[in-house]
């Protein structure tokens, strides 16, 4: 039964708040590592121990919550994985000792891999012509949730101390894992495809492997595949490097630091609704739309971040403007990259085959930042974050223009699938007829 506008958008709204708040407890840790290290007397090395157990646990974790929110109700799942977090998070405020912090830190991971589930079921609320939108409005909480994580840091920190900080954010992920249970419906998979929207009735589908290895044989999934990895580099060399790169090679103070990157972020934010709704409105035109869109965006930010860059270091109203723009087109590949991957895949496979895009990138995730780093020691930041961002995006492009060359095939082929399911649904509807009259 296809569920209500008012229901949909309620859902979309739950999820919103989980993710955003979601998001800022994860990166929560970002701001508050100098309170931690001083807690437990450790050095930067150990506290890189605690950043990388997290993201080691996540990355391998998204195989097995694909498949789980393939085979069984994935709003139930949700539920758990908020459960999981506010419980992790918890378990890592009581941690008397460093050992047992790492141990507890590195749990947090199970959750933080569980984002394919939602979109998903987003999947099934919303058709193709309207889940980039969708998909790019619920992508603003990443960004967002770093702003709300380091003014609540900043604020908080000194006052009420890392502990009771994460006593709060767990609070909120068990109180909002209720919430998912009880207000979450589960939802047919594929009932808001074209092929399926109007059937009164649908067959339950469910996880197969023979449709998981299938994946494996849409050639536009590998060229996404790829993208992914090297398009995650970029976004990760700009997280963890360019405060530094604009304290110590711009000389920007705290307050210049906050001043420029806040108004940037928030555009950066905003790029993703941006782009997600470019890339509905190209797909209506064309089966390549919304791979054109991600293809022309990351062209554009390699010119604009090398402009950028390379404003002389007394221009700061120049570098401030060259930086929100070039903010804007950062983000608009990825919701465009999920919708494609589910304008390409069964509804029954869909969790497992966006797990495996971010299993991917979260290799690619790993990588980008040391190799900036090593690349800084022989050069400068500025040279490691040009060398990385310009490089991955020109290479991404090769491969999102492979995809917008394979993509219209599988799209067909979906599309064929789904439309030779509808009609086995209303041969079985109008046999139940037959016999009951």
């Amino acid at each position: 039964m296809k569920q209500s506008g008012r229901y949909r958008w309620t859902v979309v709204g739950i999820f919103f708040v989980f993710m955003l708040l979601h998001q800022s407890d994860k990166l929560l840790i970002g701001p508050l590592t100098t309170p931690i290290m001083e807690t437990f007397g450790i050095n930067e090395a150990q506290m890189g121990l605690v950043f990388s157990g997290a993201l080691v646990v996540g990355a391998i974790m998204y195989p097995l919550w694909g498949i789980l929110y393939d085979r069984y109700a994935r709003a139930k799942l949700l539920a758990l994985a908020s459960f999981i977090w506010g419980s992790t998070t918890w378990l890592s405020a009581i941690a008397p000792t460093y050992p047992t912090f790492l141990a507890t830190r590195a749990t947090t991971g199970i959750d933080d891999s569980s984002y394919p589930g939602i979109y998903s079921l987003i999947s099934d609320l919303f058709g193709p012509e309207m889940r980039g939108k969708v998909y790019g409005l619920l992508q603003l909480t990443q960004p967002l949730g770093y702003m709300i994580g380091l003014i609540a840091a900043l604020l908080l920190a000194a006052t009420l101390g890392w502990r009771n900080i994460f006593y709060i954010t767990g609070g909120l992920g068990i109180i909002i894992a209720f919430v998912i249970f009880f207000f979450v419906k589960e939802t047919p998979r594929g009932q808001a495809e074209p092929e399926l929207a109007d059937l009164a009735d649908m067959g339950i589908y469910r996880f197969q492997w023979k449709h998981a290895v299938g994946l494996f044989r849409k050639r536009s999934l590998w060229f996404l595949f790829a993208q992914g990895f090297v398009g995650v580099f970029p976004w990760q060399v700009i997280t963890f490097w360019f405060f530094r790169y604009l304290e110590t090679e711009r000389s920007y103070n705290p307050q210049q630091v906050l001043v420029t990157m806040a108004p940037a972020v928030l555009i950066l934010a905003s790029g993703y609704f941006v782009g997600g709704a470019l890339g509905d409105m190209a797909f209506k035109r064309t089966p390549r739309g919304r791979v054109l869109v991600a293809l022309a965006a990351v062209l554009l930010g390699a010119i604009l971040l090398f402009l950028t860059l390379t404003v002389p270091v007394e221009n700061q109203g120049l570098f401030m403007a060259l930086l929100m723009i070039t903010a804007l087109f950062i983000p608009f590949a990825s919701p465009n990259v999920i919708s494609t991957v589910y304008d390409i895949t069964l509804p029954e496979v869909r969790s497992t085959a966006l797990s495996i895009q971010y299993f991917i990138e979260s290799i690619g995730a790993a990588t980008a930042p040391a190799l900036a780093g090593l690349i800084a020691i022989q050069s400068s930041l500025q040279d490691a974050i040009l060398i990385i961002c310009v490089s991955a995006w020109l290479i991404g492009s090769v491969f999102l223009a492979a995809t917008a060359y394979l993509v219209p095939t599988d799209i067909n082929t979906l599309h064929r699938q789904l439309s030779e399911r509808a009609d086995t649904e209303r041969s079985r509807h109008e046999t139940l007829a037959n016999s009951t009259s």
